[in-house]
């Protein structure tokens, strides 16, 4: 389980309208290009022959395929083999659509789970991480720094601040033993490390426990060593072990199989940064000054009565925002602590600001109508002379009153208005970009808003639950549909 991000904002090859089949299945001849363009999906399909890999591929939907696939040689991370996803309660790619309801894969005897983690290759032993440790923290800290996510290019690498990683890692509910790691023997030095949060969503009605995985990071050095299995196996048996059995997770990377995929969107802030470090393009025939121009921004915010979020408002936007969440087929079913724990900024001379939550509220009912959040994720700029981070600034939930009126144009307008007030203020708090995804309603705005396509996709996969397809938000040609809304309700970290 793994959240694998790409953060660069370069634009894509889009693949040939001529290779789809107008049912939107691939042609032979698309299937082959996509088997020897994409060296980890080759991989992934080792375990069948060509014919039957290539069959696999052909029954597949577009929209579930292509999204994930360039045809640049994108994609080519060591995840885990796809013999070892034939061993795990997840959809294969060769099944037949699933009936829409859904359900576990699998039913698990927690008797029957081990209660000892299985054995690690010679050198290397586990350890449980105690991020109420400043040294852990730190360890855990340096390890995602130098070792996690970065782009094809290795150009920017994800820097998580230890702030956001006591925000992501403490939310209410954790289990110290869901922050795993594996250690050098020797050494005692932290080299991988896979964790978990446990929460509650919903998936097409159905409310479920699961875990939400995230910060699968092995040392690059130790790549080839096999280790992501293993402690993917490991956060499994942990979590059986406390009556969880099904979890969320992402990654940029196609795995078996999504349960949806959203592309990722970029509305630079400051772009003359952006260019200067290589993630924004100069478009053929434009020039600098006019880029700038073009990404200009008011310098104040338009939507009457907007405010920063306070603790006092955590059951008003609780109560808006279950409600507005309940339109998408997968979402998080947040408690009132939750809603306190994720969207709301406890100011600490010690602790910098992860996250930035605003809410409008009506002056004579003082009712809360709309509200937005944004969190930050910084990103280290690789060997460049004048740069060393690309401050970004991540859509996290949001949901307004006007959603709820049956009127698609009123809640454009609206979203509009808000969603350009959150621009402003990330702007004003110094981000250089702001990044969202096609879920929610955000194809309602992205294009309009001057939001630009990244080459970067996040699947969403469900372990150990079986259900139908899911809308991502993009069409067949990876473009933001406003008809494929409705369907990811719910933000990854």
């Amino acid at each position: 389980m793994s959240d694998s991000k790409d953060s660069k904002g370069k634009a894509p090859q889009k693949p040939n309208d001529a290779e789809q089949t107008p049912g939107g299945k691939l042609t032979p001849q698309a299937a082959e290009a996509l088997l020897e363009n994409n060296p980890s999906l080759k991989n992934e399909l080792g375990g069948l022959d060509k014919e039957k890999a290539l069959e696999a591929l052909r029954k597949m939907d577009i929209s579930e395929l292509l999204t994930g696939l360039s045809l640049t040689g994108k994609n080519k991370k060591d995840m885990a083999a796809f013999k070892f996803w034939q061993t795990q309660p997840v959809p294969r790619f060769d099944e037949a659509a699933s009936n829409a309801a859904g359900g576990p894969i699998k039913m698990i005897d927690p008797e029957r789970v081990s209660k000892e983690p299985d054995a690690l290759i010679e050198g290397f032993e586990w350890t449980t991480l105690d991020l109420t440790n400043e040294e852990e923290l730190r360890e855990l800290w340096d390890l995602l720094t130098y070792h996690y996510v970065e782009d094809d290019n290795a150009m920017f690498r994800f820097r998580y601040s230890k702030s956001f990683l006591h925000w992501a890692l403490m939310s209410p509910g954790w289990r110290k033993e869901w922050h795993v790691g594996v250690r050098a023997t020797k050494s005692r030095k932290l080299v991988a490390s896979i964790s978990g949060v446990p929460t509650q969503i919903r998936v097409r009605g159905q409310k479920i426990k699961v875990t939400e995985i995230n910060f699968l990071c092995i040392h690059k050095k130790l790549r080839s060593k096999r280790l992501a299995p293993v402690l993917i196996k490991e956060i499994t048996r942990r979590c059986y072990l406390n009556g969880i059995y099904q979890a969320i997770y992402t990654a940029g990377v196609v795995l078996p199989t999504p349960v949806s995929s959203c592309r990722y969107y970029h509305r630079p802030l400051d772009w003359l940064k952006l260019y200067e470090v290589g993630f924004s393009p100069l478009p053929r025939g434009s020039t600098k000054a006019r880029q700038i121009t073009k990404n200009h921004l008011p310098s104040h915010t338009s939507t009457p009565n907007l405010r920063p979020m306070e603790a006092k408002d955590v059951d008003a936007v609780h109560d808006l925002l279950e409600r507005y969440l309940n339109q998408f087929d997968l979402h998080q079913a947040f408690t009132r602590e939750e809603i306190d724990h994720w969207l709301v900024y406890k100011e600490s001379p010690q602790k910098e600001q992860v996250i930035w939550s605003y809410v409008v509220e009506d002056p004579e009912t003082h009712k809360i109508t709309d509200f937005f959040s944004f969190y930050n994720l910084e990103s280290t700029v690789i060997q460049h002379p004048k740069h060393d981070c690309v401050r970004a600034a991540y859509l996290y939930y949001y949901a307004t009153e006007t959603a709820f009126l049956d009127d698609q144009k009123a809640l454009k307008n609206r979203l509009q208005m808000l969603m350009n007030d959150a621009l402003i203020l990330a702007k004003k708090a110094q981000f250089d970009v702001f990044n969202a995804l096609t879920s929610h309603h955000n194809p309602l705005f992205l294009e309009q808003l001057k939001f630009g396509a990244g080459d970067g996709q996040l699947h969403f996969y469900l372990y150990n639950y079986r259900t139908a397809p899911i809308a991502g938000g993009v069409n067949e040609k990876n473009l933001p549909d406003e008809n494929r809304m409705g369907g990811v309700g719910v933000v990854m970290l």
